[in-house]
This record gives C-alpha cells, sequence and structure tokens, in this order.
C-alpha cells in the first residue's frame, strides 16, 4: 500500500465503482463455472450481481447506495433462503480471492477486505 493509500478507502484504492465492478464481474464468472456453488444462485444471475457491486461499494467505503436502494443489508436474513455451507462458504471466498488478483487489487488492499469478508461470509453459513 502506497503512503497515499494509506488514508483512502479500500473502495478508493479498489479503482472505485468501475474496479468494484470489474471485481464482481470476475467473481461471477468464477461463480457460473463452479459446480457447487452455480446451484445456489438463482438462474438469472444480473440481479445479485447488482446486489453485490451496490453492497461491495457501500461496505469499501463509497456511497451508501445499497442501504439507499434496499435498506439496511440484514444480510443473514437476505441469504437464510439458500443454502449457505462451509464447503460453499470457502469457494465463493476463493473466488472473491481469485477475481481480486484478476482485476490488480494490491494484496495490501486484499488481507485488509478479507480480514474482514472472512468472517463476514463464515457468518452467513446456514447448512452443513
Amino acid at each position: 500500500m502506497t503512503e497515499a493509500q494509506a488514508g483512502a478507502t479500500p473502495f478508493t484504492v479498489m479503482g472505485g465503482r468501475e474496479g468494484i465492478d470489474r471485481v464482481v464481474e470476475a467473481f461471477y464468472a468464477h461463480v457460473e463455472a463452479d459446480v457447487v456453488l452455480r446451484p445456489v444462485y438463482h438462474e438469472n444471475l444480473e440481479p445479485g450481481k447488482t446486489h453485490l457491486k451496490l453492497y461491495l461499494e457501500e461496505w469499501l467505503g463509497g456511497a451508501p447506495v445499497y442501504s439507499t436502494e434496499f435498506g439496511h443489508p440484514r444480510l443473514r436474513m437476505r441469504h437464510l433462503p439458500f443454502r449457505v455451507t462451509p464447503e460453499g462458504t470457502g469457494r465463493w471466498l476463493r473466488h472473491m480471492r481469485l477475481a481480486m488478483q484478476e482485476c490488480g487489487v494490491d494484496e495490501a488492499t486484499a488481507r485488509q477486505v478479507f480480514a474482514a469478508m472472512g468472517p463476514l461470509a463464515r457468518h452467513m453459513i446456514n447448512a452443513e
């Protein structure tokens, strides 16, 4: 992380809205090819992409568009209709890590994001 990045949010360092869009698109390309995760998602992936982009934008320090449009994230409640397993969560995190690497997110920023994202993702587990 450069000195200029030290005071910036992960959202800014990752390239703002365009950077988040690239990461989410790369992430969903991995999800589409994953035989374990793909069945967990709706047939049409576009609404999920939109929600994830807006959520990550806000969560990583951007504008609160997600909360403005959809209210409090209530992530656990919103994920209850889906079968979220420990294996699926691990795969989700791996795909997100790969997407960030593919999109050029620097390692220091990725570590910062995953320090919070890992526990949050594991909190979504609702099935064995």
